[in-house]
């Protein structure tokens, strides 16, 4: 028996230690989320008093410099990656790899939609709630139209001007009536009235630059290009050599940054649990609904989106999941699906073996579009708002709250709690107060986080999806190859036959020495400059 121990053990140690190295990045972020939990605990009970503002934003400063490095990334690795990914497939084949993605994304939505009125349906979190009783925000929510932010959301796919696309978008803002506009309202209804009882459709439209990226209008113009340089062949080459070139460099700048992940991690999660105002409304007031909207996700999440991955790929997807854990550390501390496409794109191709093709064409569209997280929670808050006031929803009002929550979910870019404005389109539908959804801003924070965890891993598992769905269709096609060029030469002459053999790894016989060479390639494969 110890003869057996001593000729297994070293090798079970060996195999544990390169386990725990080539996971160790993944398993320090992990537990940088567990930390930053447990720290916030002790520091909120460690004193009576809340902590100001300026001590959070001391706890907070190195998570946000983690997060500044990812959002440096953002823009241009999502443009450079979608351009270099659909460039270097044929039209053809981007069609097939878009038409699988967008299969894949409309299914999940609507999976998640339902899911959220069944679970809300059958819990009603909101039974025997009282608006009074639950506390709010003072602020209430921006007022807005439903054909207003449907307009918007078309509006910022054309942007006009790419430089600003970058750092902002398009937003059609309500100007409240002015006082002769109230006053002949009054005249008009012979009773006392207040502006809130005016219409919105007459309220006035202004139309506003808000200080947000335009991710839609960046990938819209993206994927234009990615297709123009691919129809133009040998003549779009440079061009898309210089965007593959990009996206391999801020790939690799992409790796220094998730080597920090841990340390942003843990802070980013300890200063947001100490702003909050208190854990007892996420047990209390708020209690079923945040269980209701978390039992949503993980049933969507580990339940709904796994099978269909196991069903399509015919493997387990445990390993694929453990493989993201950085990623999805990431999404829960930045609460933002855009944020986190960079450590996503790196987990994916470097852990997964995804083929780059489909994750930089995947990725940045599924960032954008699916958000799975975002329409279950805003079909369960519809209910529960609707359950709270008492009020009584048709089956055409179900209805309608599954549709006008898939799309805006797909409206909701990929920020921390942009949902809460596509909510008001959602309420709006079904004729409820636009001021109710301040009524779950108590826990939205908290629950924005989990969100972004599920739509980051349901954009992860659509790309191996995708990817094991295209893999015949792709090996089919010549894989990308990376060049280096050649000077050019004053006297085409001057390049000898034995010099362009030499370059392609082929043996020179004596009489072709110093030969000229009739057809000069100015650049060849670093795979056959490897092979000389």
């Amino acid at each position: 028996m110890s003869k057996f121990r001593q000729e297994t053990w070293p090798a079970f140690e060996s195999k544990v230690t390169g386990c725990m190295r080539s996971n160790a990045l993944t398993i320090l972020s992990v537990l940088g989320v567990l930390s930053g939990g447990i720290l916030a605990v002790i520091l909120r009970y460690a004193r009576d008093g809340r902590y100001t503002q300026r001590e959070i934003a001391y706890v907070m400063f190195p998570g946000d410099l983690f997060l500044r490095m990812l959002k440096a990334l953002i823009i241009p690795l999502i443009v450079s990656s979608l351009i270099s990914a659909i460039g270097s497939l044929d039209l053809k084949m981007s069609g097939k790899i878009g038409a699988r993605a967008v299969a894949y994304y409309m299914s999940t939505t609507c999976c998640a939609v339902v899911l959220g009125i069944i679970l809300a349906t059958s819990i009603r979190p909101g039974k025997g709630g009282n608006v009074d009783e639950i506390s709010r925000p003072t602020q209430g929510a921006r007022p807005t139209t439903t054909p207003d932010l449907l307009m918007d959301l078309v509006r910022n796919l054309f942007p006009p001007n790419l430089i600003q696309a970058c750092i902002a978008q398009y937003k059609t803002v309500l100007v409240p009536p002015t006082d002769e506009q109230f006053l002949a309202a009054m005249n008009a209804t012979e009773g006392p009235i207040n502006k809130t009882a005016i219409p919105l459709s007459e309220w006035r439209m202004k139309y506003e630059i808000e200080p947000s990226t335009n991710i839609l209008g960046l990938v819209v113009f993206a994927l234009v290009l990615g297709i123009t340089l691919g129809k133009m062949g040998p003549k779009g080459k440079p061009l898309l050599d210089l965007f593959s070139c990009l996206s391999e460099a801020f790939m690799i700048i992409t790796s220094w940054v998730i080597h920090l992940s841990p340390i942003g991690v843990l802070f980013l999660v300890t200063a947001q649990m100490l702003e909050m105002e208190s854990f007892e409304v996420i047990v209390g007031q708020l209690g079923m609904y945040f269980l209701t909207v978390m039992l949503g996700l993980f049933t969507h999440g580990f339940i709904v989106l796994t099978s269909m991955y196991f069903l399509i790929t015919k493997r387990m997807p445990f390993q694929f999941i453990g493989n993201m854990a950085e990623a999805l550390a990431t999404a829960f501390a930045t609460s933002s699906s855009t944020a986190t496409v960079p450590v996503a794109l790196a987990c994916l191709e470097d852990k997964n073996g995804i083929d780059p093709r489909v994750t930089r064409f995947v990725m940045p569209i599924g960032a954008t579009i699916n958000m799975d997280g975002t329409a279950l929670y805003e079909a369960v808050a519809a209910l529960f708002i609707a359950q709270v006031r008492g009020i009584s929803l048709t089956l055409g009002n179900i209805i309608a709250i599954s549709i006008t929550s898939t799309a805006a979910s797909i409206g909701a870019a990929g920020i921390p709690q942009a949902g809460l404005v596509t909510m008001v389109m959602v309420l709006d539908t079904v004729g409820l107060p636009a001021e109710d959804v301040t009524l779950i801003l108590a826990v939205d924070w908290f629950l924005d986080r989990f969100r972004t965890f599920t739509n980051v891993l349901g954009d992860s598992l659509g790309a191996g999806i995708v990817n094991h769905l295209s893999k015949k269709d792709l090996s089919e096609m010549p894989p990308p190859q990376q060049f280096v060029t050649i000077p050019p030469m004053a006297n085409p002459d001057d390049f000898t036959l034995e010099m362009e053999k030499e370059l392609n790894g082929m043996a020179v016989t004596t009489a072709e020495r110093s030969q000229p060479a009739e057809d000069v390639w100015q650049s060849t494969s670093i795979e056959q400059m490897e092979q000389r």
